[in-house]
């Protein structure tokens, strides 16, 4: 399943209409997503259908905001990235486990992996945040002075984990941060990642 949905994308105008949706923190109709695409409305619709069946989007209805009671209209249908993961890896490698069994036999001996991410933090970082954050896969998106993390490239073992990988990410994120003249502090919300980058708090004397 998860090469046929990888594999999806490979069509160029498929991976922008895809990009264009996850990028959203909002669903988006068949009119935005062929906008984006610089595509027709119809061929817009024929790319995202295909992509709900490969489970890479997930199809929602609802009427269009400002219109409801009689004479509305039928429901329109909106798109939104799914919540599901695909990796490929020819031949299977399974690092998924091996990062469980280091994170149980961390949490049981009672270790704190803080330092050491921390110190790593300025390693996976760079000049650009913003490019940095996009390189690991966090989906980075500015919020007022905040940068926030639209997703966790963690997620699998933050669930069964959560304080200890958390707290590994939020130190991690420290580390880049403070290359960037920025701060990172825990700032959990459904759909995104738990560390939020804020810039620093100006005071007047």
């Amino acid at each position: 399943m998860s090469i046929e949905a990888v594999a999806l994308l490979q069509d160029p105008v498929r991976r922008r209409l895809y990009d264009h949706v996850a990028a959203q923190r909002h669903d988006v109709s068949r009119n935005e997503a062929a906008e984006a695409a610089g595509i027709q409305r119809t061929l817009a619709a024929f790319h995202l259908d295909k992509m709900v069946e490969g489970g890479l989007l997930d199809a929602v209805f609802r009427r269009p905001e400002g219109r409801s009671g009689p004479g509305a209209g039928r429901p329109a249908k909106y798109y939104r990235r799914a919540a599901g993961e695909f990796a490929v890896s020819l031949p299977p490698r399974d690092y998924v486990t091996a990062a469980e069994v280091l994170a149980e036999v961390v949490e049981k001996a009672g270790l704190d992996p803080s330092d050491a991410a921390r110190a790593a933090g300025p390693v996976l970082g760079g000049r650009d945040l913003f490019e940095a954050l996009a390189g690991r896969g966090y989906e980075p998106y500015e919020d007022g002075d905040a940068l926030r993390l639209r997703n966790c490239p963690f997620h699998r073992l933050a669930e069964d984990f959560p304080p200890l990988v958390c707290g590994m990410n939020l130190a991690l994120l420290e580390g880049v941060a403070a290359e960037a003249g920025r701060e990172a502090r825990m700032d959990p919300a459904p759909g995104r990642c738990c560390v939020a980058l804020l810039k620093p708090m100006k005071i007047d004397i």
